[in-house]
C-alpha cells in the first residue's frame, strides 16, 4: 500500500488574513479610543465626544481598507511583472532556466545530478510555479490579494473600534476611566488571540500591545487637555 502524506496545519497559512486582521483591530480599538480620549479631556460634552469617536471608527475603517487594498495591490501588481518575466525567459530559453533552477537547488544542499533531474521534472510540470516558488519566493501563502486584506482590514477595524464607542453611549459619567479601561481589555484580549492564532508567546504579545495602547491614550489626553484649557 502507498503510504499517505501526512496532512498539516501550520500557523504560516494564516498569515495573509491574520497580519490584517490583528493590525486591523488593534488600529481600530487604539486609534478611536486615543481620539475619544483627548476630544473627552478637553470637556466639550458627551455628544461632541459622541460624533468624534463614530467618524473617527468610519473613517479610520475606510482608511484602512483604502490603504490596505493600495499596499497589497501593489505587490500584486509587483508579483504579476516578475511573473510576465519569467514566463517570457522561459519561452526564450527553457533550457538555461532549467539550469537556472537547478542552480538553486545545488546552493539548497542537492547533488548537481539530482538537482539536475529535479529541475527537469518541475519544469517539466509547471515551469512558472517551479520557479515563482524557488526563484521568486511566490507561493500561495504569501499571494497578495488586495480585496481579502482591504476587507479583513476595514471590518476587523469596526470591530475593535465599536467598544469605545459604545462605552461612549453606556457610561457617561466617568468617560475617560472607562474608554481607557475598556480599551487595555480589548487590546489585552486581542494581543492574546493574535498570538495564539500565530503560535507565538502569549505575555510578550499582550504586553507589547497594552504599553503602547495606554502611551497613546496618555499622549492624546494630555493633548486634548492642552488644547482644551487653551480654548477655554
Amino acid at each position: 500500500m502507498t503510504a499517505q502524506p501526512k496532512h498539516e496545519n501550520h500557523f504560516i497559512t494564516r498569515i495573509g488574513w491574520l497580519r490584517a486582521a490583528v493590525l486591523g483591530a488593534n488600529d481600530g480599538i487604539l486609534s478611536t479610543s486615543s481620539v475619544i480620549v483627548g476630544v473627552a479631556a478637553a470637556n466639550p460634552g458627551t455628544p461632541a465626544v459622541l460624533l468624534a469617536g463614530v467618524a473617527a471608527l468610519v473613517a479610520g475603517a475606510m482608511s484602512m481598507a483604502a490603504g490596505e487594498y493600495v499596499s497589497v495591490s501593489s505587490q500584486a501588481d509587483t508579483e504579476a511583472a516578475d511573473l510576465a518575466r519569467e514566463a517570457a525567459e522561459h519561452d526564450a530559453d527553457p533550457h538555461g532556466e532549467t539550469r537556472e533552477l537547478a542552480a538553486i537547488y545545488i546552493k539548497r544542499g542537492l547533488t548537481a545530478a539530482l538537482a539536475k533531474d529535479v529541475a527537469a521534472a518541475l519544469m517539466a510540470k509547471d515551469a512558472l510555479a517551479a520557479h515563482a516558488r524557488d526563484e521568486l519566493g511566490i507561493t500561495e501563502v504569501s499571494t497578495a490579494n488586495p480585496v481579502q486584506a482591504a476587507l479583513a482590514s476595514a471590518a476587523s477595524f469596526f470591530a475593535g473600534g465599536i467598544a469605545p464607542v459604545l462605552v461612549v453611549l453606556l457610561a457617561p459619567a466617568g468617560l475617560i476611566y472607562a474608554v481607557v479601561g475598556t480599551a487595555l481589555v480589548v487590546l489585552a484580549i486581542l494581543g492574546a488571540a493574535g498570538a495564539r492564532a500565530g503560535g507565538a508567546k502569549l505575555l510578550p504579545a499582550v504586553i507589547r500591545v497594552v504599553f503602547w495602547g495606554a502611551l497613546a491614550m496618555a499622549v492624546t489626553a494630555g493633548v486634548g487637555r492642552l488644547f482644551g484649557a487653551a480654548a477655554a
